[in-house]
């Protein structure tokens, strides 16, 4: 079994678009040719503006499919408090897609989306008991051995060095969840900085953990941090007894998005504990005395 999956988030159409790099992602998306395309929320800048809505609509039918997307923070109406408490996904379910919470199977893959977005925050978000049940009983359907990936907008670890902003409400809730569940992957965005870890970097008594796979923004200028300026998404690979995930930024010299780093992580549903040793980036065996 073998899986691509090319991870995009925070494309933000209007002012802070950058046209000619999003063009660049669609070509290097049809010559990845991935099992599926995630994008992780916030496909405009403000949903109040119809412009932006048809914008990204027709940005999205450039890339390939099958795709899995869910909603972000500034999908949701900010100025018109109507439209944002009791039509909150109006103009995304009409654009972009009806299922705010979707679910992607293939043998041996599950991956299940999850809408953070509420009209009741601004800039974070949460998810509800009945999402989080929802998404337990997705996950509990699939046979031992299944990579089940989340896909969340909000983030729910804040990345070292990176501004502090709001994570996931509940992110306790969430981070058990994905152990609960036998979550392998998490892709999330929200803050623009690229980041890869686990769930285990917060809260070491989890039972094994959950890999973090953040995108920074992919299509506008809106970069924070370490990542201002810069644009960048995700590249991941699900192998039989590993998961890895490469991080593509764009260099001006270089006129593409380029691999600046690779993770290599053991398949821990596949019962994989270390990496096999064609993986290892050091093939070497220490041993002691």
């Amino acid at each position: 079994m073998r899986y691509v999956l090319m991870h995009v988030s925070d494309l933000h159409a209007g002012p802070p678009f950058l046209p000619r790099l999003a063009e660049q992602v669609a070509r290097e998306a049809h010559d990845l040719k991935p099992d599926l395309l995630v994008a992780s929320g916030d496909f405009v800048q403000r949903a109040d503006f119809p412009s932006q809505w048809r914008a990204i609509s027709a940005y999205l039918k450039t890339l390939p499919e099958p795709r899995l997307v869910v909603p972000g923070n500034h999908d949701v109406p900010l100025f018109n408090v109507f439209n944002r408490l009791f039509r909150s996904y109006n103009a995304y379910r009409k654009h972009i897609s009806p299922d705010l919470n979707p679910v992607f199977e293939r043998p041996g893959l599950a991956v299940v989306g999850g809408c953070t977005a509420h009209g009741r925050t601004v800039d974070g978000g949460f998810l509800s008991p009945e999402q989080i049940a929802a998404m337990e009983r997705h996950f509990s359907r699939f046979p031992a051995g299944t990579c089940k990936v989340a896909v969340l907008h909000h983030h729910v670890v804040n990345p070292p060095g990176a501004e502090r902003r709001n994570m996931i409400k509940n992110a306790e809730q969430a981070v058990e969840l994905l152990d609960r569940s036998g979550v392998e992957l998490l892709l999330c965005g929200h803050i623009h900085v690229s980041y890869v870890g686990t769930t285990l970097d917060v809260r070491p008594d989890l039972r094994q953990g959950t890999i973090i796979c953040q995108s920074g923004t992919t299509t506008s200028r809106r970069g924070k941090g370490r990542e201002r300026g810069k644009n960048s998404y995700n590249v991941i690979e699900i192998e039989d007894q590993v998961i890895k995930i490469g991080q593509h930024m764009f260099l001006e010299d270089a006129g593409r998005f380029v691999p600046i780093a690779e993770h290599v992580f053991p398949r821990r549903s596949a019962g994989v504990y270390m990496l096999p040793r064609s993986e290892r980036v050091v093939d070497a065996d220490l041993a002691t005395d």
